[in-house]
């Protein structure tokens, strides 16, 4: 009996003496940090209530969209991403109708780079009303756009958990995207004249449908005006953001809100998208819902783009630099 008392006490010293706290406070091997994982639980949860009836279509100045902005600040505080300004607000006016981008911030782990921001975005307003199609008006705006701002605040619960970015990052939901991206535009303003140095932007815009399966993950709007997808991959390890062809055709770069950031700070942005105009059929339709939305595709591109984003926060030097068309 002793001896078997005495194997159990080495086994869990050395337990003990192998396991230290990971940097977001959970056990890990010898200092490793334990990496939370994507779930389709989780996305498909905050989806369910964004692209719900309830919000209305989430148009700008609507009972709807100050939900969905109420549901993004609990989502940012429970998961410890802080205000990057007083509030979570940004606060702007469309008309007479006020506009809310939600913007957050995970600091740096560099005491240097941390100084550097990294934009990461989607816009969380939709059209409202659609054409009634059997009796239902509301277009719930699951694909347009709840599907990028899930995925803008699972990296930032990821990375305000692991703490392994080195540059900052702001998490930056807009309003009023689709009356003419006045909510990018206010903010891309504002943080100008705060003179902040920022160091890149990616808009996530309707990444809830995945390609065929001999096309690129995803494409890049603006493909050919900075290296930014070739350094991605290479940290990503394969092509997970590819060249759309059409994507210059149909002037994709200057119409999401990846536009203002590039325009007013001179600055790497792009939209990231997995819509291509031939693999969902409801754009602006009243059945862009979340039951239409494909999880597994959504938590696969949200896990490949983790390490592709990770090496460019992390990076010595600034890697990703505009081209000259």
């Amino acid at each position: 009996m002793r001896k078997i008392l005495s194997i159990l006490i080495i086994a869990l010293v050395y337990s003990c003496a192998c396991h230290t706290k990971g940097a977001d406070g959970k056990s890990g091997n010898k200092g490793e940090i334990v990496k939370p994982k994507i779930t389709k639980e989780a996305i498909k949860a905050s989806m369910d209530y964004l692209a719900s009836d309830e919000l209305q279509g989430r148009a700008t100045g609507s009972e709807g969209i100050e939900k969905a902005a109420v549901f993004i600040e609990n989502y940012l505080k429970t998961h410890k991403i802080k205000p990057y300004f007083e509030t979570y607000r940004d606060s702007f006016k469309v008309n007479d109708l006020d506009g809310y981008n939600i913007v957050g911030m995970v600091e740096g782990n560099d005491p240097i780079l941390k100084n550097e921001f990294i934009i990461l975005g989607g816009h969380y307003d939709h059209i409202g009303l659609g054409k009634v199609v059997e009796g239902d008006s509301i277009a719930n705006g699951a694909n347009d756009d709840a599907s990028g701002t899930i995925a803008a605040m699972e990296f930032g619960k990821y990375f305000a958990q692991t703490k392994t970015n080195k540059r900052s990052i702001l998490i930056t939901l807009y309003d009023a995207e689709e009356v003419g991206l006045k909510g990018s535009a206010h903010l891309a303003a504002r943080l100008k004249a705060k003179g902040i140095n920022a160091y890149t932007m990616i808009n996530f815009e309707m990444i809830g449908v995945a390609r065929a399966e001999e096309q690129s993950m995803a494409y890049m709007s603006g493909f050919e005006r900075s290296n930014f997808a070739e350094t991605l991959n290479s940290y990503a390890g394969e092509e997970v953001v590819g060249f759309f062809p059409k994507a210059k055709d149909f002037g994709l770069f200057m119409r999401s809100d990846n536009y203002p950031f590039f325009k007013g700070l001179n600055i790497p942005a792009h939209a990231i998208s997995t819509f291509d105009f031939t693999n969902f059929d409801y754009y602006h339709h009243v059945d862009d819902e979340a039951d239409k939305m494909d999880y597994e595709h959504m938590v696969s591109f949200i896990e490949k783009m983790i390490p592709a984003l990770e090496g460019m926060m992390n990076a010595p030097t600034k890697e990703v630099i505009l081209k000259d068309e």
